[in-house]
C-alpha cells in the first residue's frame, strides 16, 4: 500500500501517518491567560531540542474554527509555558484536558487536578505530575495548511527550571522510567505508557562523548 496524501485519498478507512511517528511524548502544557485565568491541554507533537541551554517545541494546530489554540496565545502573551509529565495514573485528567472548552474555563478545576506554584513563572504546574519544565517563550513559527485544521503553530521555548518528585528518583540518579511510566501517544485514540526499558549502547563510544550520550551532568 501507498499513497500521495498531497494528491491521492488514503486508500485505508484511516489515515496510517500519525501511528507511523510513533510513540510520541505527550506535551501537557499549562499557561495563563493575560487576565490570570489557567489553561491546560495536552499535545502530541512535543519534543525536546537541544540541551545547551535545554530547548523544547510544540505544535498546535488550529480549531476548526480557524481560531488558534489557548496554549500558543497565552504563551505568546505572558511569555511563559510549563510542561508537565503525562503519566499512566493521570491519564483520566490528561484525556479530560483535552476537551475544547470556552477561553474563560479553569482545565485544572474541570480535570479535577491540583495547582502548585512555579518558581519563575507565574503559570501553575500539575501538583500531581512527577516532573515538570518551567518555558520561557522564545518563538512561534506558523506554517500553512490547506485546510483550518492544517495550519499550524510550532512554539519554542528555553527551559528555565526542572522539578523532579524526589520518590521518582532511582539510587544511580536516573529518573525511574518503570515507575513513572510516562503517557505516549500512537495514533489513532491509541496510547501506551512505558513499563519495559533497556540499554544499548553505541560500541566504541567512550569519554565525554559517552557521558554526553548518557545524559551525564557535567
Amino acid at each position: 500500500m501507498h499513497y500521495s496524501p498531497t494528491k491521492e485519498k488514503c486508500p485505508l478507512p484511516y489515515s496510517p501517518f500519525k501511528s507511523c511517528t510513533v510513540p510520541r511524548p505527550i506535551g501537557w502544557l499549562s499557561t495563563l491567560s493575560e487576565d490570570g485565568v489557567p489553561n491546560l491541554a495536552p499535545y502530541s507533537q512535543w519534543q525536546n531540542l537541544t540541551f545547551d541551554p535545554p530547548m523544547v517545541m510544540f505544535a498546535a494546530n488550529h480549531l476548526s474554527s480557524g481560531e488558534r489554540k489557548h496554549t500558543v496565545i497565552n504563551a505568546e502573551k505572558t511569555g511563559w509555558f510549563v510542561w508537565n509529565m503525562a503519566t499512566y495514573d493521570l491519564r483520566e485528567a490528561v484525556n479530560i484536558s483535552a476537551m475544547e472548552l470556552p477561553f474563560l474555563e479553569d482545565e485544572f478545576l474541570h480535570a479535577g487536578i491540583s495547582k502548585e506554584e512555579c518558581m519563575d513563572t507565574k503559570v501553575p504546574r500539575v501538583a500531581e505530575s512527577p516532573a515538570h519544565f518551567e518555558c520561557k517563550y522564545l518563538t512561534t513559527h506558523r506554517l500553512t495548511g490547506n485546510s483550518n485544521h492544517g495550519y499550524v503553530d510550532v512554539v519554542y521555548g528555553e527551559v528555565t527550571r526542572i522539578h523532579v518528585n524526589d520518590n521518582y528518583i532511582n539510587e544511580n540518579g536516573k529518573m525511574d522510567i518503570k515507575k513513572l511510566r510516562p503517557l505516549a501517544r500512537l495514533g489513532y485514540y491509541d496510547y501506551t505508557s512505558i513499563t519495559e526499558v533497556f540499554e544499548m549502547r553505541i560500541p566504541g563510544a567512550s569519554g565525554k562523548a559517552s557521558e554526553g550520550l548518557e545524559g551525564k551532568s557535567s
